[in-house]
């Protein structure tokens, strides 16, 4: 233990006080415990960046970690940094690019949407939701870079899985069952996270293109050449306007592909897949690197859907049923645009209720897809399941929630009611 742990370890804690702030992890088992045996339910915030996804519970106490920060170990060389839960996301990356590497995830900020501005969170709700930007169909979500991981389950016991390599395969994969599990099975304290390096050139193939079907085929396309694009998303023609820039020689609808490695291998295989998908040079734009990171960064920040007022779904389905699903939907009045070269659909509802929900959830069971309601309007919150779960897995949550939280003090009914 550090001297500062010693010393933040000897103050004691407020018992009386609504709000935690711990900046040790002796603090935060401390406050475990004590609302353990006095079965005091716990909300479990880091930032804030997601808080209003989810739905409404009640708590006594907040465990508030935004204090609870700082690099713990950083080697470049070994592709790995070991942080507290509540370190920003800004920090690691800043910390990140003087190394010239990059969390290969690309963690949505959800600041935007919910109150205009910038607020990527904390390492800790990052992999809490498991939510991940449009790299995801290439080198897969936020839990698949999770190298090991120090927590406490409901009892303020100690729980860890994993280290710090890559080839780590002893006991059970605990990281993949928290990753997404909004804070309601465990309070993560320390994680290890593979990094990767940036790459030396990132262009953007930008298509104009504002018809859906046609966009669907171009994805489709990309995803399967070999020409590798690790971004693929189709804007219609109303969020067109969201993306001026230099290099981009047309408004309205397009469809956007990323091409990322050394720079004579980029232009390559740009030209090569202009080439498969026969396309004619008035059609389609490049984006150079520091435009290309400029429209994916707003991509992946939901900035088109920044200050929305209106209720926002992100739906994931087979590439092979999108199409069905946003013909389907689309007799609501929507806004909607497509990312991970198909599957990952983020919808906006200017009204919505009960009724519609539900109709929205058949039509993703039919279309093997599920969906999460991001914003909603607040008087629906209580009683809307904000995340889709069939009768089998909700009892595997049960079970789960049982047997790592048995007093449910952890976001209790974050995700489902009884969970």
């Amino acid at each position: 233990m550090s001297m500062e742990e010693k010393q933040n370890s000897q103050t004691s804690l407020d018992f009386n006080q609504n709000v935690f702030k711990p900046s040790s992890r002796e603090e935060i088992v401390e406050i475990v415990k004590n609302c353990f045996r006095k079965n005091i339910p716990l909300e479990i915030n880091g930032l804030k960046s997601k808080y209003k996804i989810g739905r409404n519970f009640q708590s006594e106490k907040t465990l508030d970690l935004s204090n609870y920060s700082g690099i713990i170990e950083y080697k470049p060389e070994e592709l790995y940094i070991k942080v507290k839960a509540g370190t920003p996301i800004k920090e690691i990356v800043e910390h990140l690019d003087k190394n010239n590497q990059q969390l290969a995830f690309e963690p949505n900020d959800f600041g935007y949407l919910f109150t205009g501005e910038s607020n990527s969170g904390s390492i800790g709700g990052v992999v809490s939701c498991n939510f991940a930007g449009s790299r995801r169909f290439k080198v897969g979500s936020v839990r698949d870079h999770v190298l090991g991981f120090q927590g406490l389950n409901g009892k303020g016991e100690t729980i860890k899985s994993g280290g710090t390599v890559v080839k780590n395969v002893t006991g059970y994969d605990l990281c993949k069952l928290l990753s997404g599990s909004f804070g309601t099975l465990s309070i993560l304290t320390e994680l290890s996270i593979k990094v990767l390096p940036k790459p030396e050139t990132s262009k953007t193939l930008v298509i104009k293109n504002p018809h859906l079907k046609k966009a669907l085929g171009y994805l489709g396309k990309s995803l399967s050449s070999s020409t590798d694009p690790s971004g693929g998303v189709f804007y219609p023609d109303y969020f067109g306007k969201n993306f001026i820039l230099n290099d981009l020689n047309h408004e309205g609808g397009l469809t956007a592909l990323r091409i990322e490695g050394p720079a004579n291998s980029v232009d390559q295989r740009i030209d090569r897949l202009s080439k498969e998908l026969g396309l004619l040079s008035h059609e389609v734009s490049i984006l150079d690197t520091e435009q290309s990171k400029i429209f994916w960064n707003r991509t992946k920040n939901l900035e088109v859907f920044k200050n929305l007022k209106s209720n926002l779904l992100r739906i994931v389905a087979p590439i092979s049923e999108t199409l069905q699903i946003i013909q389907k939907l689309k007799s609501n009045d929507v806004s909607y645009f497509i990312d991970w070269g198909g599957s990952l659909v983020w919808m906006a509802f200017n009204e919505i209720n009960s009724k519609i929900l539900n109709e929205i959830k058949q039509i993703m069971k039919k279309h093997y897809g599920y969906c999460t309601i991001i914003k909603i309007e607040e008087d629906l919150k209580a009683s809307a399941d904000i995340f889709t779960i069939d009768p089998i897995k909700y009892k595997i949550s049960e079970k789960l929630k049982r047997s790592f939280d048995p007093k449910r003090i952890f976001n209790p009914g974050k995700m489902y009611t009884g969970v």
